[in-house]
């Protein structure tokens, strides 16, 4: 499992455009997890699904609320990462109002997750490999802090934990 110290592993996230800008067509984008974290400050946080109760309800509604006290705190960006694809992290994202706030990264086929090593099965649950839930601050690509879930819990990897990390 992925560790503070550790540098985040080498993967590409798709990322879901609704607006064209210079250098980012409309739909799924690819973002490299190296480069798109070179030299940033970056409140990651993981979850098992869009659209799920817990997710949708406090997870990233938290990080929405606490956005400006985030970079207030020297967060450049923040990421949502899941097991979903794009289409769906962007319609989320939309559902969730994160008007920027917060980049929906999807992370289709479980190569992030299964490289951080924070997998979570949920295959009797008719979800299939998903992500456990966790946040993590990162600098400049590597990991300075490291909040991972227990089964079923929400209690460290939410939006006001990570604030006191990234204010510590």
């Amino acid at each position: 499992m992925i560790k503070v110290g550790d540098t985040l592993p080498h993967a590409t996230l798709m990322e879901f455009i609704d607006v064209e800008t210079e250098g980012c067509a409309l739909g799924p984008n690819p973002v490299d997890v190296s480069k798109a974290s070179a030299g940033k400050t970056i409140a990651l946080f993981a979850l098992p699904g869009a659209y799920t109760p817990t997710c949708s309800a406090k997870h990233v509604p938290g990080y929405v609320a606490n956005y400006d006290k985030l970079k207030a705190a020297g967060v450049d960006e923040i990421w949502c990462v899941s097991v979903n694809d794009a289409f769906v992290m962007g319609a989320w994202g939309r559902d969730q109002k994160v008007n920027g706030k917060v980049r929906m990264l999807a992370d289709g086929s479980a190569d992030f997750t299964k490289a951080t090593g924070l997998t979570l099965d949920l295959t009797a649950r008719g979800m299939g490999l998903r992500s456990n839930r966790y946040s993590m601050l990162v600098k400049d690509g590597k990991v300075t802090a490291l909040n991972v879930e227990a089964p079923g819990a929400f209690e460290v990897s939410d939006a006001d934990t990570m604030l006191k990390v990234a204010t510590a």
